[in-house]
């Protein structure tokens, strides 16, 4: 069952990288983003979105490692 577990979350993944990947490429417009006062430098469309599924995927994979807290045994 791990297996498939497995494999399901890895398919998932690869349909989400294969769909901002065609979602980078039809998209090449420049966008900036602004927050308050803020403005960063501006960046195509589809670059931004990946930049953020990246930085989303790997944050989804390290917070449950970095809080997850040990089990004890009681014995």
């Amino acid at each position: 069952m791990k297996s498939f577990t497995s494999l399901l979350s890895s398919l998932i993944l690869a349909i989400l990288v294969v769909a901002i990947a065609i979602f980078s490429i039809q998209n090449i417009q420049d966008v900036s983003l602004k927050f308050l006062t803020f403005e960063s430098i501006t960046f195509p469309v589809g670059v931004l979105l990946a930049l953020c599924s990246a930085l989303g995927i790997i944050l989804g994979a390290l917070i449950p490692i970095l809080f997850s807290r040990r089990k004890t045994r009681r014995g």
